[in-house]
């Protein structure tokens, strides 16, 4: 018999999840589905319908700090705001640190992948990503519901605990170049400079390695096999241990669905640089590669 009151890590299927839900396993459902393109779709989609008792958390309000800092600098399209700010949020939406969480989105995880780190970066051990997300619960035959539930009360503050993942920021990865294993999980022609659609600068940084994030799925939108992972990764490391990589993307939100995807594969400990491509590009000093 499934024990439901253990939460699978890091992810967990919809079936799972339903029968832990039906027996009233603690747990706080998040749904993270967000459009680049078009920033209030997710949360109009989360209103049309979700996960039962589902709370919303947006990229940029949410997931992200977009307020100005002391120094002026440019720290990328979807800075992370402070641990002290996101605990906050959390708690907003009824996690405490003792809360098993199970965040999901519409688009193959590469939102949830971010909630799931950022959790992670807290200090935050429960937290699952629904694997194939909200089409995988309908798919599953999980119901849905229109109204957005009250937050539970937090009982325990979140406290200055340790990250349990590494983070770079661009003057160390710059210090590094050539030294680290960096992996890139933008599309393949926005690695090579073909065409950049978010960001000032086409190209990449020098030394990187593409691995584009949804390489990750199967076409059901669901993460492959752990050795289809592992045998993926496993090259890109080239005999180094995972601590020896780092991974960007645009501005650390898919970089997230590779960290994951590596935790899947048996390979932790990989650090993500948060700022990534739109706040190194955004200095015209620091180096830039195409093709």
């Amino acid at each position: 018999m499934t024990d439901v009151l253990a939460l699978p890590l890091p992810l967990i299927e919809a079936a799972a999840l339903r029968e832990r839900l039906a027996a009233g396993a603690p747990t706080a459902v998040v749904d993270t589905s967000f459009d680049l393109a078009d920033p209030a779709a997710g949360e109009r989609s989360y209103r049309e319908g979700h996960l039962p008792g589902a709370h919303y958390l947006h990229l940029d309000r949410d997931l992200a700090d977009h307020a100005p800092v002391a120094d002026g600098r440019f720290r990328g399209r979807h800075p992370l705001p402070s641990r002290e700010a996101f605990a906050r949020t959390l708690s907003r939406v009824g996690i405490d640190p003792t809360t098993p969480v199970v965040v999901y989105d519409r688009q193959g995880g590469m939102f949830a992948a971010r909630a799931w780190w950022m959790l992670r970066w807290l200090g935050h051990r429960e937290v699952a990503v629904l694997d194939g997300g909200l089409a995988a619960w309908v798919a599953a035959g999980g119901g849905l519901a229109t109204e957005t539930p009250a937050a539970a009360a937090t009982h325990r503050a979140y406290e200055a605990a340790a990250s349990l993942v590494p983070t770079i920021d661009a003057a160390a990865l710059q210090a590094g170049l050539g030294r680290v294993r960096l992996i890139d999980a933008r599309a393949p022609e926005r690695f090579r400079g073909d065409v950049e659609p978010l960001d000032p600068v086409a190209g990449h940084i020098p030394g990187a390695l593409n691995r584009p994030f949804k390489d990750n799925l199967d076409p059901q939108g669901r993460f492959l096999a752990p050795e289809a992972l592992r045998a993926a990764f496993l090259p890109l490391l080239a005999g180094r241990p995972p601590a020896e990589a780092v991974h960007q993307c645009g501005s650390g939100v898919t970089a997230c669905h590779n960290l994951l995807a590596m935790e899947i594969a048996g390979l932790p400990g990989a650090a993500l640089y948060p700022g990534s491509w739109s706040e190194w590009c955004a200095d015209p000093a620091r180096p830039v590669a195409r093709g």
